[in-house]
């Protein structure tokens, strides 16, 4: 290889750039491929640094509307809920923080849900810099994709499609907040929780911790919030899927199976809500039918990972509690701005029983056969994600005596799924119990994608080279 560089003086400077571009991209795949590099502690550190710098300035005293500052750990846990866009909060977001602090809450959920690397590569072609492999390797694996190639235009399409949608959505919720709070807070408001919806993260500013409580009855406002938060929710893949193809007959495997499991979950979900909550006198009980209707769909979206919420958590019953854990643990989509253990996991896990139930030795779903490595992995995510959430649930309740074991396990399934809702309030967690919430919104960001990475396209070179003999075992 490096016998062909030689001799090259010849050739203009333009050849020599050209030339010398992919030597350097030879090197570094070299690099990659023999030192074991992996993106995914790029990922993780990008993030954990973004919550440090993050808490930092929300600590700044012109953060707080006091003028004196926020306690930094008050501050460090707000910082990582709003980076792994989860919306868990114990201040008052509207009314402990400044207009300083709402916007650097702006920015934290916005590079908490696309990615700081999204906001990288922006910067880097900005500036004209040109993109290493090692930097299009982490964009890769940040956006959960097989394909290094075309890397750079899909983290600008994912840019420019998600500030359109945030837009949009801003342009909507303006015509009921602009009327409430003017035209300068009304906008920033608009933004704000067109930004929080869109990435899935359930901040609001309204104060009091009333979240979207006030306008439990607007269609608008419900609507917009649910609209925002599903298509964050889908996927920036899928929705790619649906621009370009318009058909769901055309739509790759992977875009029909998210559209199928989350419209079912989402419409699943409103009606066990609507069932189970229908005489509620603490949630749906006094709603006309209408609005019945309006705040179950709402809470089946917001379980998606959205983190906000039209009806009171506390007064939920117990058995919605416990069907809301699970299914805050499933989340949204692959490659989108929620987290969880993704939708297209549990199809997958729900596909492989029906495998094993008919006898079949393959999952065979919309013509197309499920690659048997992919099965190992689904259940490899599932069985780790729930001893995850299982290890959090038993420590918070050694670490929080007295409190209600329902309220503490929709609260660390909140956590683990980054969606944000809470029964009871994580303003009334003790330190240690914080510190555990902490931890655990962060491997719910970070965890179910980098296991997803971990064991997708990652081959043992020896597997091939000993095989043992197989024997039976008894199960069931």
């Amino acid at each position: 290889m490096l016998s062909n560089w030689k001799g090259r003086d010849a050739i203009d400077d333009k050849g020599k750039g050209k030339y010398r571009r992919r030597f350097i991209k030879w090197c570094l795949q070299r690099i990659y491929r023999g030192t074991g590099f992996s993106p995914l502690p790029m990922i993780a550190l990008g993030f954990l640094g973004i919550i440090l710098l993050g808490s930092l300035l929300l600590s700044l005293p012109v953060a707080s509307t006091s003028g004196r500052g926020i306690p930094w750990f008050d501050n460090l846990f707000t910082a990582t809920s709003a980076v792994c866009v989860t919306g868990l909060v114990v201040q008052d977001t509207g009314r402990a923080y400044s207009t300083f602090g709402h916007v650097v809450l702006l920015v934290l959920i916005q590079l908490g849900g696309l990615g700081f690397m999204t906001f990288a590569t922006l910067l880097f072609r900005l500036m004209g810099r040109h993109i290493s492999m090692r930097e299009r390797m982490i964009m890769r694996d940040s956006l959960n994709e097989d394909d290094i190639g075309g890397m750079v235009q899909m983290v600008q399409w994912v840019a420019v499609s998600a500030f359109t949608v945030e837009l949009a959505g801003a342009v909507l919720f303006s015509f009921r907040l602009i009327p409430i709070y003017g035209w300068g807070r009304g906008a920033f408001y608009s933004l704000f929780h067109a930004v929080s919806a869109f990435c899935n993260a359930g901040f609001d500013l309204f104060g009091g911790g009333q979240s979207l409580t006030g306008f439990a009855g607007d269609v608008l406002m419900n609507l917009t919030a649910v609209a925002m938060v599903v298509i964050g929710g889908l996927g920036f893949s899928v929705l790619h899927d649906m621009l370009t193809r318009r058909s769901f007959k055309r739509f790759r495997l992977h875009t029909k199976l998210v559209l199928v499991s989350y419209g079912a979950l989402l419409f699943g979900g409103m009606l066990l809500v609507l069932a189970l909550e229908w005489s509620n006198p603490a949630t749906l009980g006094p709603l006309p039918f209408g609005q019945k209707l309006l705040a179950s769909l709402f809470q089946s979206m917001t379980l998606r990972t959205a983190g906000f919420n039209t009806i009171d958590q506390a007064g939920l019953r117990d058995c919605t509690k416990l069907l809301g854990g699970l299914m805050m643990l499933v989340g949204a989509a692959p490659a989108s701005t929620g987290g969880g253990v993704k939708v297209t996991t549990l199809a997958i896990m729900v596909l492989t029983v029906r495998m094993v139930a008919r006898g079949e030795r393959s999952i065979v779903v919309f013509g197309r056969r499920i690659d048997q490595g992919l099965i190992q992995r689904t259940m490899a995510i599932v069985f780790i994600a729930i001893a995850v959430a299982l290890v959090d649930i038993c420590a918070l309740s050694l670490l929080q005596p007295g409190a209600a074991f329902l309220d503490l396990y929709y609260e660390c399934m909140s956590a683990v799924g980054t969606v944000g809702i809470s029964a009871i309030g994580s303003a009334n967690l003790k330190p240690l119990a914080r510190i555990l919430i902490i931890i655990t919104m962060y491997i719910g960001r970070i965890g179910p994608l980098t296991m997803a990475m971990l064991f997708s396209n990652r081959q043992n070179k020896a597997r091939e080279l000993l095989r043992y003999p197989e024997d039976r075992v008894m199960i069931g």
